[in-house]
C-alpha cells in the first residue's frame, strides 16, 4: 500500500515538474531593455521585449516590475504593468538607472505571484558635451497670483562673452519642446523668460532646458523640472484695517488678494511691532490662517504697528513663495511727516537751480548790455566837448 501511494505521488510530480520549473522564481528576465529620447527635456521612454520562456506559459499571467531611480527624490521608484513600456521623469543630468524584472501569477504557482530573481539593468551616463564652467546658476521661477511664470537664471563666471542662452520647455501638451517666447535681458545678455500669455498647466511637470553657444563652443547644457503650482507668489495684500475694541483691544482684518482658488489655501504672517513709552520696539511673527487677529495693548502712550504677508499652504501646494509685505498701519495713526527728498524730488530741484541760473545770466547780460551802451553814450559827449573847447580857444586866439 505504502509503495503504491509512493508511485502515485512520484507520477505527480513529473506531471508538474516542467511548469514548477519556470514558475518557481528562476524565470528569464526581460530582454532588449531600451531608453529612448523623445526630445521631451527628460520624459523618457523605457521599452523591453518578454523573454523567450512566456511563449510556453499558456496557463500563467505576465506581468512586469519596473523600477528606476529616481533623482528627485533620491530613491528608487517601482511601478507594476503588464505593458513593456512606461514613460517615466529623468533629471538628464544626472544616471539614468533603470532595472526591470518579470512577474508571474496563476495556476502553474498554485495561485501565489513569483518574481525573477534576475533582472535586466542598463545605465545611461549624462551628457558630457559643452564648454566647462558654462552651466547656468540659480534658476528660479516665480508664478505670480496664477496668472503668468516667470523663470530667471545668473550666468556663471566662467561663461565666455558673447555668449548666448536658449531656453526650451516642455510639457504633456506639447508635442514637442517648444522655446522660451519672450527672453529677459540683463546687461545685454539674456537672464530669463516670461511666460505671460502662455497657458502652463497646474500640477504636471514641465521640463526646462537651457543651452546656448558662445565663441568657445556649445554652452553646458542644464535641464530642470517642476510644477508651477509649487512656485506660487500671491499679490501684496493691499486692504488692512485697523480698529480699537472694547477692553483695550486692538482689531486687525484684511482681506485676500484676488485670485481664483479657495480660501482654506492660504496662510498668513503678521508681523508685530510694539513701541513703547520708552521708544523701545519689540517685534514678532504670528501666524495664521484666518484673516482677523484680535490682540490687548496696555495703555494708549504704546504704538502697534502692523503689516501682513500670504503664501499658499502646504496642502495646496509643496513649496510656494511669500508674497511682498503690506503697508503697515498702526496705532495711533502716523503723524505727517514730510517726506523725505527723492528721485522723483530731483527733476523739481533741476528746474529750479535751471531758473535761477537763467535769470542769473540774463540779468549779466542786460547789464553788460546798459555798460556798453553808456559807454557809447558818453564817448560822443566827450567828442562834442573837447570839440567846442578847442573851437573856443581858436576864437579868443584870433581875437
Amino acid at each position: 500500500m505504502a509503495s503504491k501511494s509512493w508511485m502515485t505521488l512520484m507520477l505527480l510530480l513529473l506531471i508538474t515538474w516542467p511548469e514548477s520549473t519556470s514558475c518557481d522564481g528562476q524565470t528569464d528576465p526581460p530582454e532588449d531593455l531600451v531608453i529612448s529620447d523623445l526630445g521631451h527635456l527628460g520624459h523618457l521612454q523605457i521599452r523591453w521585449s518578454p523573454p523567450a520562456s512566456f511563449m510556453n506559459m499558456t496557463e500563467c499571467s505576465k506581468l512586469y516590475q519596473l523600477e528606476y531611480f529616481n533623482t528627485y527624490k533620491n530613491s528608487w521608484t517601482a511601478i507594476r504593468t503588464v505593458q513593456p513600456e512606461h514613460l517615466a521623469q529623468f533629471d538628464l543630468m544626472k544616471e539614468v538607472r533603470v532595472r526591470v524584472y518579470t512577474l508571474l501569477t496563476g495556476p502553474c504557482i498554485g495561485g501565489t505571484m513569483v518574481k525573477s530573481t534576475r533582472y535586466t539593468e542598463l545605465v545611461q551616463k549624462p551628457s558630457s558635451t559643452g564648454v566647462a564652467g558654462t552651466a547656468v546658476q540659480d534658476f528660479v521661477c516665480v508664478y505670480h497670483n496664477r496668472q503668468y511664470l516667470e523663470c530667471n537664471w545668473g550666468g556663471n563666471p566662467k561663461m565666455p562673452a558673447n555668449s548666448r542662452q536658449n531656453l526650451y520647455f516642455w510639457h504633456k501638451g506639447l508635442k514637442q519642446a517648444d522655446e522660451c517666447p519672450k527672453y529677459l535681458i540683463s546687461d545685454g545678455t539674456r537672464s530669463g523668460c516670461n511666460f505671460t500669455g502662455n497657458s502652463l498647466p497646474e500640477f504636471s511637470d514641465i521640463n526646462f532646458c537651457i543651452n546656448g553657444s558662445s565663441p568657445e563652443g556649445p554652452l553646458k547644457t542644464t535641464f530642470f523640472s517642476l510644477q508651477i503650482q509649487n512656485k506660487m507668489k500671491l499679490e501684496t495684500t493691499e486692504e488692512l484695517h485697523l480698529e480699537t475694541g472694547p477692553g483695550k483691544q486692538l482689531k486687525l482684518h484684511w482681506e485676500a488678494p484676488v485670485w481664483n482658488s479657495p480660501g482654506h489655501c492660504l496662510e498668513w504672517e503678521v508681523e508685530h511691532k510694539q513701541e513703547g513709552p520708552n521708544g523701545k520696539i519689540a517685534t514678532k511673527q504670528i501666524s495664521t490662517k484666518q484673516m482677523s487677529l484680535t490682540l490687548p495693548f496696555e495703555h494708549d502712550s504704546q504704538r502697534n504697528c502692523f503689516r501682513v504677508r500670504s503664501k499658499v499652504n502646504k496642502y495646496c501646494a509643496e513649496r510656494s513663495f511669500w508674497s511682498e509685505w503690506s503697508r503697515p498701519i498702526c496705532h495711533p495713526e502716523n503723524k505727517e511727516v514730510a517726506p523725505e527728498p527723492g528721485w522723483d524730488m530731483v527733476p523739481i530741484y533741476v528746474y529750479i537751480a535751471v531758473a535761477i541760473t537763467a535769470i542769473l545770466v540774463l540779468s549779466l547780460c542786460v547789464g553788460l548790455v546798459f555798460r556798453r551802451i553808456s559807454r557809447r553814450v558818453k564817448k560822443p559827449d566827450s567828442l562834442l566837448t573837447n570839440l567846442f573847447t578847442r573851437n573856443a580857444v581858436g576864437s579868443a586866439r584870433e581875437a
